[in-house]
């Protein structure tokens, strides 16, 4: 159900060119995160949105990885950082047009992951692009 008064955070763009070739049904290219999901990540990653919201943006406009989810209409991104070797993953639901037309792509979540989390899921997961 939709929470008429949560805070809604602009993230960034996703590229539909990439994404269109993946999910052909969706409706916008916007990405936002909700007041519910930080406090989700915050109870269940500790520390990782405050310490690396900065990278949110450019894992959703620019992900090394988007891998298949659990979850219809959903994404894994994966998005490696050099500067001090950072991977991360974000869950991202897309909007469909059988969605809410009010909605946007939405973060479900984002974590810091470790190398070998990350690495695993590069070899794991299916794979459905992959930066060249």
């Amino acid at each position: 159900m939709r929470n008429e008064n949560a805070e809604v955070h602009y993230v960034g763009k996703i590229d539909r060119e990439i994404f269109c070739a993946i999910f052909s049904d969706i409706v916008t290219d916007e990405v936002i995160i909700t007041d519910e999901r930080i406090q989700h990540i915050r109870l269940r990653h500790p520390n990782d949105f405050e310490r690396y919201e900065r990278y949110l943006r450019e894992i959703v406009e620019n992900p090394d990885y988007i891998m298949g989810a659990n979850k219809p209409n959903s994404a894994i991104l994966l998005k490696e950082f050099h500067e001090g070797s950072n991977q991360f993953q974000a869950i991202l639901r897309l909007h469909t047009s059988t969605d809410d037309p009010a909605y946007k792509n939405s973060i479900i979540t984002f974590m810091r992951l470790n190398e070998s989390r990350y690495k695993t899921y590069t070899r794991t997961k299916k794979v459905l692009y992959k930066r060249a």
